[in-house]
């Protein structure tokens, strides 16, 4: 009887410790910062720095994408909690190549020390700026001011991509870098691998919709209930656009030798606003696509090929930017507005949830649309289309591409099968105590 009363006792505390211990390991994974967004500046109405201070730290974003340096922003936020990934222009990178004493001078002037900086990105999209001649100098540049960081410092140097460095996307698993880039772009992730630095990319599966104006391809970009597409090399099911376009990257870097890249999406989002002919830019497609992706960040679901793995995401943008060229959807795709309104709520406040927590958001219909754009036509099912003048520069490229698929159900939250976890240990820890 003894012996049995013992065991009992036994099994609630070893119940009770897996309870604290998966709770924490639960509290911890919820309260890890993958929010992040991005700072344009091409507007000339742009709210002080200390108001947009204000406003980032009200919020559960915690990192700030900058294209250049801020030095009032970057003073405003000091001692937040808020993480900086600095950017060097393009226009600055065959400086920083031709001389190490340029690129220290570079360091000293424009890395805050007053504010965390994760990581820095040596140009923005350059392997696909239309400038040649800035390739070559790419890894010299990265190298240059790798050693011009201070000793100790844990600052990764890296460089943002567009999705146009891919020849291969569709399915995720052809995933396959561009041969035409091999020169520039192996030496670079040889340097990411030997100095674990991050691979960053832009992917919208706006983009992706655009060019194929379906319903069933709407609710797969917003990560609505959809019948799924399958990757018949892999045998895995894509449930939303975002995971197939990370694990196309993902099949890229692991192809060429380098899994132990991580990979952090530097821009993604979704215009709220567009001219007449662009399909499905509305208020409700921006809420929903990008109020779902936070939720799906959150759940640290990760993707099929990475399950149980969030990825660091830069939201593009914190504001409109109004001086931007191009369609209208360039100048609308702000998650709030000059005057520090929100133009939708996705649950960035500070102790509120995403709206997708508990259901999924909405779509809106794609409007009528006119005679398709050179650039982001009617596509045939299946194949990936470049398209240009994407948000983030005045020019832009990227690739948009989906994948064909067969019914597949949909994939639970991760977070349910946690939370169901917990109760059977808790339930088991109440029967052990009652004996």
């Amino acid at each position: 009887m003894g012996g049995r009363r013992w065991q009992l006792d036994d099994a609630a505390v070893i119940f009770r410790l897996l309870l604290l211990h998966g709770a924490f390991l639960f509290q911890l994974a919820t309260s890890q910062s993958f929010i992040g967004v991005n700072y344009g500046t091409i507007a000339d109405n742009l709210p002080p720095a200390a108001s947009t201070a204000s406003l980032l730290t009200s919020t559960s974003i915690g990192k700030l994408r900058l294209y250049e340096p801020q030095p009032d922003l970057v003073a405003a936020l000091a001692g937040s909690d808020i993480s900086i990934l600095l950017g060097v222009p393009n226009s600055d990178v065959p400086g920083l190549a031709a001389s190490p004493a340029a690129a220290a001078s570079w360091a000293a002037a424009n890395i805050p020390t007053t504010v965390s900086v994760s990581a820095i990105s040596v140009g923005n999209e350059l392997l696909n700026s239309g400038d040649p001649t800035l390739g070559p100098q790419l890894l010299p540049a990265m190298q240059n001011l790798l050693a011009a960081l201070p000793a100790g410092s844990t600052t990764k140097v890296s460089t943002v991509h567009s999705m146009a460095v891919l020849a291969a996307s569709d399915p995720p698993s052809s995933g396959a870098f561009h041969p035409d880039l091999a020169g520039s772009l192996d030496p670079v992730l040889d340097f990411l691998r030997q100095n674990g630095s991050p691979f960053m990319i832009n992917p919208y599966p706006y983009f992706a919709y655009a060019s194929d104006t379906r319903d069933e391809t709407l609710a797969f970009c917003l990560f609505q209930p959809n019948p799924g597409r399958a990757d018949a090399a892999s045998g895995l099911t894509y449930m939303n656009m975002f995971d197939a376009q990370l694990d196309a990257v993902r099949a890229a870097l692991d192809g060429k030798g380098y899994a132990g890249v991580d990979i952090v999406i530097a821009e993604t989002g979704w215009p709220y606003r567009g001219d007449a002919d662009e399909a499905g830019a509305t208020p409700d497609n921006a809420r929903a696509y990008n109020g779902n992706l936070v939720a799906h960040l959150r759940s640290q679901v990760g993707t099929p090929r990475t399950p149980g793995r969030s990825v660091d995401t830069y939201l593009f943008a914190l504001y409109d930017e109004d001086l931007k060229p191009g369609p209208v959807s360039e100048r609308s795709f702000g998650l709030y507005q000059a005057d520090l309104t929100a133009n939708y709520d996705i649950g960035l406040a500070k102790g509120s949830a995403s709206p997708s927590t508990s259901g999924q958001i909405g779509v809106t219909a794609a409007p009528a649309q006119g005679a398709p754009q050179a650039t982001r036509g009617a596509t045939p099912a299946g194949y990936c289309v470049t398209t240009g003048s994407v948000p983030g520069d005045a020019q832009q490229e990227s690739s948009s591409c989906y994948v064909p698929g067969t019914a597949a159900p949909p994939r639970a939250d991760a977070g349910v099968p946690l939370l169901v976890l917990f109760g059977v240990l808790l339930g088991l820890a109440m029967v052990a105590e009652s004996r």
